[in-house]
């Protein structure tokens, strides 16, 4: 995308406030008119004062007029400003809500892919950056577009011959904004990039301060932000340096033509081609020109900076989301999940994570997932809830194709409890009754007392209104499993993905869950992953993995009398429990 399309992409989100756009132009347009009137006013009253009448009617009239366009002024200048910060505080908001919902939108794929400090830095810093390239632009175009149309104006009405004399800098101004332009963009795209990599650094060390402090890692953590930091100093001065050498050159330009000006303007005044009030009129013209001059020159870089950002963002907007194509939505599914030749890929090389899985889940019925790490259970999970799609073969959920489920309905039925547990900074109650828009507390109450959570719940100062922190930071490993585990009963679908479950909990816990949960799994399609055997003993049916494929299927006490895999497994694992030293 060129720098024209996406600018009048980004001027795309002002048109559903155009009416505040067009009244902050009108505004900004009679601020930079009345300006360039109230310089050709002054000339006008010094010429005026040669005249004794027209000095006495000048003494009271001059005077008012001015008063009159300082008044339209002060209210043309608020007009243009307030309507600019509603707009740009407005279109921010827009963009950074449908930037959100569409990473809300995105395929775990592009999570997999993407940096989180780098996703924060596009909704922060990159969208600040776009509003420079949109309305400040667009407000500095305008207005000292305005003023200085409206100056050369008043130069061209009191001398049109030094006014043409005046714009011989024109020509070196254009040649040097287009030669810092490219210059500029390519900068500012830089910075982009250094500001993601910093946030990323930020993002990581922040939240893995532990591994951090436990490892000795601070001075490591230091040097890899400070070598962002300095990155992104550097790419500011090269941006500063740049952007002031276009506009000292402007000056340089604007300074030369003045001293020459002044020269011949003083020449002409002295011939009585110029009065003194057009003298004066000229001159406060053409040195008020300055700003606007400069202010444009500036631009190049503003613009750029923004554009760049925009890219990125527009980036993220342009990424094409979950496919949902799907139309069935049934109120509830009975569970049964049918696997035929289920094949899938991480990377585009080909190494299958699953290679020909076939199985048949009836419903109601409990299946453990068991095998080493990598066998692809994990990866199994994650497809029923089409965190991914399936790279060949396919998923029925009922009989019919996941595909053909709508996505909200699909995921409605199932719930699930991982190994990632994950807490929102917000009230217990609102934890446990998470996704849905008025909470039943007694429902949260019996969620939270079937997951054995009531205890610890009721000890903390607000009970159920308890504000957990980032993450549940306040809470142990086990009590946040806990309260993963009450989510997932309050939701209470007809098919559970439990991975890793109890893995944070201590024994007494750990058996009171499993109790909770082996109760919660009746009527229900559940799929188990676990490492530890122990807690998978009374699944319907155990499948054992290795290398993406189903290398055995049974129930406990049949996978342990053919001796196989499972069985080696769980010997090795009890022989070690053995082993341990008593508590």
């Amino acid at each position: 995308m060129n720098s024209k399309q996406l600018y009048f992409r980004v001027l795309s989100y002002i048109l559903p406030y155009r009416s505040v756009a067009i009244m902050s132009i009108l505004a900004m347009v009679v601020a930079g008119g009345v300006d360039a009137a109230m310089i050709q006013m002054i000339g006008t009253i010094i010429d005026s004062f040669k005249q004794s009448k027209a000095a006495a009617h000048a003494a009271w009239l001059m005077p008012m007029i001015l008063f009159g366009m300082g008044i339209l002024r002060l209210i043309s200048s608020f007009a243009y400003e307030y309507g600019s910060a509603w707009l740009s505080s407005r279109v921010m908001h827009d963009l950074r809500q449908e930037v959100f919902a569409r990473m809300m939108a995105m395929p775990i794929r592009f999570f997999d892919q993407s940096s989180v400090g780098v996703l924060l830095s596009r909704v922060t810093f990159d969208i600040n950056q776009i509003m420079d390239a949109g309305l400040n632009v667009l407000t500095v175009l305008v207005k000292d577009s305005v003023m200085a149309i409206a100056l050369l104006s008043v130069m061209f009405w009191t001398d049109w011959q030094l006014t043409l004399f005046c714009l011989i800098m024109l020509p070196g101004a254009a040649v040097s904004i287009q030669i810092v332009s490219k210059r500029q963009r390519k900068l500012s795209r830089q910075t982009q990039d250094t500001m993601g990599e910093m946030s990323q650094i930020l993002d990581e060390s922040l939240g893995g301060q532990r591994i951090i402090k436990i490892f000795g890692g601070a001075r490591y953590e230091a040097a890899r932000f400070g070598n962002a930091n300095q990155n992104v100093r550097r790419l500011a001065v090269k941006r500063a340096a740049t952007a002031s050498l276009n506009s000292g050159f402007t000056v340089f330009l604007i300074a030369v033509t003045i001293a020459a000006i002044i020269y011949f303007a003083g020449i002409r005044a002295a011939d009585g081609a110029m009065t003194a009030g057009s003298f004066v009129s000229f001159m406060g013209a053409m040195m008020m020109l300055q700003q606007p001059i400069k202010n444009l020159s500036r631009l190049s870089d503003t613009l750029h900076r923004g554009l760049a950002a925009a890219d990125s963002v527009f980036a993220i907007l342009d990424q094409p989301i979950e496919p949902d194509l799907g139309t069935l939505a049934p109120e509830r599914v009975t569970g049964r999940l049918s696997i035929n030749n289920l094949q899938f890929s991480y990377q585009a090389d080909g190494v299958k994570a699953l290679a020909g899985i076939n199985l048949e889940i009836f419903p109601g019925e409990s299946v453990a997932l068991v095998g080493q790490s990598g066998s692809g259970k994990t990866t199994l999970a994650n497809l029923i809830p089409r965190f991914y799609e399936p790279t060949a073969g396919e998923i029925r959920l009922d009989g019919e194709l996941l595909a053909d489920y709508q996505l909200a309905n699909l995921r409605a039925q199932i719930a699930l409890v991982s190994q990632d547990m994950v807490l929102f900074n917000d009230s217990v109650a609102a934890n446990i009754a998470y996704g849905v828009d008025e909470i039943d507390m007694a429902r949260v109450h019996a969620a939270a007392s079937a997951a054995y959570a009531t205890e610890f719940i009721e000890q903390m100062p607000n009970g159920f209104s308890e504000m957990l922190g980032e993450n549940g930071v306040r809470l142990s490993g086990g009590q946040r499993q806990r309260l993963a585990i009450a989510r997932a009963i309050y939701k209470d679908a007809p098919i559970l993905i439990l991975d890793e479950a109890t893995s944070a909990l201590d024994t007494e816990s750990e058996r009171k869950v499993q109790e909770a949960l082996e109760n919660l799994m009746v009527g229900r399609t559940t799929l188990v992953i676990a490492h530890r055997l122990s807690t998978i003993e009374k699944a319907d049916r155990i499948i054992v993995m290795q290398q993406g494929k189903i290398i055995e299927s049974g129930s406990h006490a049949e996978l342990i009398t053919r001796s196989g895999m499972y069985a080696q497994m769980h010997a090795v694992q009890f022989s070690t429990m053995d082993e341990l030293p008593a508590q």
